[in-house]
């Protein structure tokens, strides 16, 4: 399993596809920091790459490989390997790979110009992101042989968490205005990875009171040890439910 882990990390990391983004990561965090005087600014303007580009790549780049790999998986197959220790061994290959090219990009730049607990919590937030939707390509992957379709439903699942979930909750919140929504909005964001990470950094840089009452039941919700604690809970079930239910569709796929 280690071995395969180490091959899967070497194959990448010489990927001309993995070196552009870890040098299009680098490149945007100095310049952020370079450009703003403030340093809070420049997380600030990262937060935007960190929750809408990291999730993008991770998803295609791992969806994409995974189909690639499709012969050599299916070569390990006929070996004595079972196929849940396979899979775990592609998770985490891919896993490593895409955090290792996220801490270079952005956590390098970010330990230099704000060595914060802000800068520590947008660390925290886009490595957890990151492995979300490794997680979740690997499901789409797994779900169909189709290539395209594959990589259709990698973009969907992108696409509902970045942009689509976010229309329904303000759409339910508008239709129910009269009524006392804020503690369902917590539950309602805790359902959304992406919402999760930016609620968190937001509430690090203390900028809740701009939100109203609103903000200011996130800030007692997730402000304190708990909400920090279930957070990571959170986060944690959004990596292990993906894999989990990957693990048994591929326990039962005929290949």
């Amino acid at each position: 399993m280690n071995k395969l882990i180490k091959y899967i990390i070497c194959d990448i990391i010489r990927n001309k596809i993995m070196l552009a983004y870890t040098g299009f990561l680098l490149a945007i965090s100095l310049s952020v920091f370079n450009l703003e005087d403030n340093s809070a600014k420049g997380i600030l303007s990262l937060l935007n790459v960190v929750l809408i580009i990291v999730p993008l790549v991770s998803i295609i780049f791992a969806t994409i490989y995974i189909y690639n790999s499709a012969e050599f998986i299916e070569l390990l197959l006929s070996q004595p390997l079972k196929r849940t220790r396979l899979l775990l061994s592609i998770f985490s290959g891919l896993a490593i790979s895409m955090v290792l090219a996220f801490l270079l990009g952005v956590g390098l730049p970010i330990l230099i110009y704000s060595p914060s607990n802000v800068g520590a919590a947008l660390i925290a937030v886009g490595t957890g992101l990151t492995l979300v939707f490794v997680s979740l390509a690997i499901l789409a992957s797994i779900l169909t042989r189709d290539k395209a379709k594959g990589i259709g439903i990698a973009i969907l699942l992108w696409f509902y968490f970045s942009l689509i979930y976010d229309g329904i909750v303000l759409f339910l919140l508008f239709q129910f205005s009269d009524y006392p929504l804020e503690k369902a909005s917590v539950v309602l964001s805790s359902l959304n990875p992406i919402d999760l990470g930016r609620i968190v950094i937001l509430l690090k840089m203390d900028v809740s009171a701009m939100m109203g009452y609103t903000g200011a039941v996130f800030k007692d919700f997730f402000g304190g040890r708990w909400g920090s604690f279930y957070s990571c809970c959170l986060l944690m079930a959004w990596i292990g439910m993906p894999l989990y239910l990957s693990v048994r569709r591929f326990n039962r796929k005929d290949l």
